[in-house]
């Protein structure tokens, strides 16, 4: 029988969770409501989905919206989650003795997948974009992920779009939140919800003049993100994440959008190189593929520097 592990994908709105091999065959995948009313609620039900495979299990492996510390595996913020804010999730998860556990980051779980069995496999230098609520990421470089000196790299939604300084100037909180731009169009056009992502696309998709405006808005928001990232990292390809990029049109306006600013910035269009912008294979499964990933390296023992490519 194949090695099996759980891996555990937590997000603000549900708990995603499937088997998958060593291979990387997902066998099963199921979704539950995060809880939100307390950290005790959340360890309660995280248990209960382990318990339900613990005796097929050759570990489990968690992604986790907020900085992830290692060794300790120490959550830091917790974003949509804050009750994960300064937990050791190790302390708290139960597994049966002798099967190792391991916790990453969200967006560089992302970049994991996809440098393991996604579109960054074989490439040497280059990052995912995860389009949700906020902006995730990840950076490959020299094809380790890199998670700087305080495993906080590749957090694009702290980048500003503005000079002012404002909490409303921080792009994934505002103009690159895809959520927020569903709801955008929603409002726009007095859809009968403001989370329907496929009532929207549907506008988008059938040429709606006004949703068309706010969607092109936002994808010229990410293309800018793709060209300061570039300046800074001269990145082979960007695959872009999240639930959005199974969209064909929005990887289709991002490059749109990227082609369109080296055209208004001549000298930016002379002197830097452009770099692919793919769909990422994943899509919303992403964060699964990649905490595996996380632990595997983790199971097979490689050192600190490699298994989390910090490289100060």
């Amino acid at each position: 029988m194949a090695d099996i592990y759980l891996a555990i994908d937590v997000g603000g709105t549900n708990i995603k969770y499937g088997l998958i091999d060593r291979a990387g065959n997902l066998m099963e995948k199921h979704t539950t409501p995060t809880p939100r009313k307390s950290f005790d609620d959340f360890i309660e039900t995280v248990n209960q989905i382990i318990d339900r495979y613990a005796s097929r299990l050759k570990g489990v492996a968690f992604s986790v919206p907020g900085t992830v510390v290692h060794p300790q595996e120490l959550v830091i913020g917790g974003g949509m989650v804050p009750f994960l804010d300064q937990k050791e999730l190790p302390q708290y998860v139960h597994v049966p003795d002798g099967v190792p556990l391991a916790v990453e980051n969200d967006g560089k779980s992302a970049a994991l997948a996809e440098m393991w069995l996604g579109n960054l496999h074989g490439v040497v230098n280059g990052a995912a974009i995860v389009l949700g609520t906020a902006i995730g990421g990840g950076l490959i470089i020299n094809r380790h992920l890199y998670t700087g000196s305080h495993f906080q790299a590749g957090e694009f939604s702290f980048m500003s779009d503005s000079h002012d300084f404002s909490e409303q100037s921080l792009l994934g909180f505002h103009a690159g939140s895809a959520v927020g731009m569903v709801e955008r169009v929603s409002a726009a056009l007095g859809l009968p919800t403001r989370n329907d992502g496929r009532a929207v696309f549907e506008q988008i998709n059938g040429g709606n003049p006004d949703a068309l405006r706010i969607f092109r808005d936002f994808c010229r928001e990410v293309a800018l993100l793709i060209v300061n990232v570039q300046s800074v990292v001269d990145m082979e390809r960007f695959v872009i994440g999240g639930g959005i990029s199974a969209q064909l049109i929005v990887i289709t306006e991002i490059n749109a959008a990227y082609q369109q600013a080296r055209r208004e910035m001549p000298l930016l269009d002379r002197t830097l190189v452009q770099p692919e912008i793919l769909a990422g294979k994943f899509q919303n499964d992403a964060n699964m593929y990649g905490a595996l990933y996380n632990l595997l390296m983790k199971v097979n023992g490689e050192d600190e520097e490699t298994q989390w490519g910090v490289h100060r």
